[in-house]
């Protein structure tokens, strides 16, 4: 693949639509550009106009064939979310793929969606339950295969179920921890009952390794005013080769476990170097706190409960 490290081979994906959130920039722009390069159609939710248009014409400088759009979408809104999603089943288009890439991370305080979820728990997990969920006519239609990224924060941590949205203390790391061991536990309960009730999808996992993303840089809107000082040490040891991935090679796994032919059904994807941070892509071994199938089955219900979506 132009640009990586590594040969990715993905197949032909022309009439294949595809979604893929967080997409306007980082490993998410880089995905959308390498499945638009196999000639998918492609459908960017966005909660900013304007850098979705910035990533189209990113795009297409590289395809100038390839067919984009942009949906208005806040992953943070669940109003946000049902408008979307209605406007994509009134289109009435199959969905293919259907990749939950987006994410935020570690807010130095304390900070709520605008349905009141805390904000990690309600972007990196609810919000993308609702989406899926409000999708699934099209993703049923599609045959799809569902792919979530998740995190190396993920490798430990566990649930805060007695203070599930950390009201009475907060603790950003651990609650990305959550938020990210529930994306990974949500997909895989996603594989369990399509095999269940009949759904037809395919539904596995990825995670990108460590990477200079944009993920741990100043962002004013979290509160975060300068970079952090562990995206300075990645953007240095990932320049130097060390350990660390880079935006280019991060986006494979979740390619890998989107296209690939032999990537199966609750398969877990990631880079392949000692630690996991960086490498060639290939599965591994499922971490310790994505295994329970009852912590799955109860954030299943819980989420439900909390975003009102059934899967039906």
């Amino acid at each position: 693949m132009a640009g990586t490290k590594y040969d990715l081979s993905i197949p032909d994906l022309t009439g294949r639509r595809a979604v893929v959130t967080g997409a306007s920039d980082g490993i998410g722009l880089g995905i959308a550009r390498e499945l638009a390069a196999s000639g998918a159609e492609l459908v960017l939710p966005v909660r900013n106009r304007r850098k979705g248009e910035a990533a189209i014409a990113t795009i297409r400088k590289r395809h100038p064939g390839a067919v984009v759009s942009l949906v208005d979408m806040d992953l943070s809104s669940l109003e946000s979310i049902a408008t979307a999603t209605e406007q994509l089943r009134a289109e009435g288009s199959p969905v293919h793929l259907l990749i939950n890439n987006a994410g935020v991370m570690t807010p130095p305080e304390r900070q709520t969606t605008s349905d009141g979820f805390e904000l990690q728990l309600g972007t990196n997990h609810l919000g993308h339950f609702a989406l899926t969920g409000g999708l699934l006519p099209l993703l049923k239609a599609g045959r799809a295969r569902v792919t979530s990224q998740v995190s190396i924060a993920a490798r430990s941590g566990k649930f805060n179920w007695d203070d599930l949205q950390w009201e009475r203390e907060y603790d950003g790391m651990r609650a990305y921890r959550q938020s990210k061991i529930a994306v990974g536990l949500f997909g895989l309960e996603l594989s369990r009952r399509s095999a269940a009730e009949g759904w037809g999808l395919g539904s596995n996992l990825s995670h990108p390794g460590v990477a200079p993303t944009s993920l741990l840089a100043a962002r004013p809107e979290l509160g975060r005013t300068q970079d952090t000082l562990q995206v300075r040490m990645i953007r240095w040891l990932s320049a130097q080769g060390l350990v660390a991935g880079t935006v280019e090679t991060a986006k494979l796994p979740a390619l890998l476990a989107a296209t690939g032919a032999d990537a199966g059904d609750g398969g877990f994807y990631g880079p392949q170097w000692p630690g996991k941070a960086g490498g060639p892509p290939g599965e591994q071994k499922l971490w310790a706190p994505l295994r329970s199938t009852e912590d799955a089955s109860r954030l299943w219900s819980t989420s439900t409960d909390l975003t009102g979506v059934e899967f039906v």
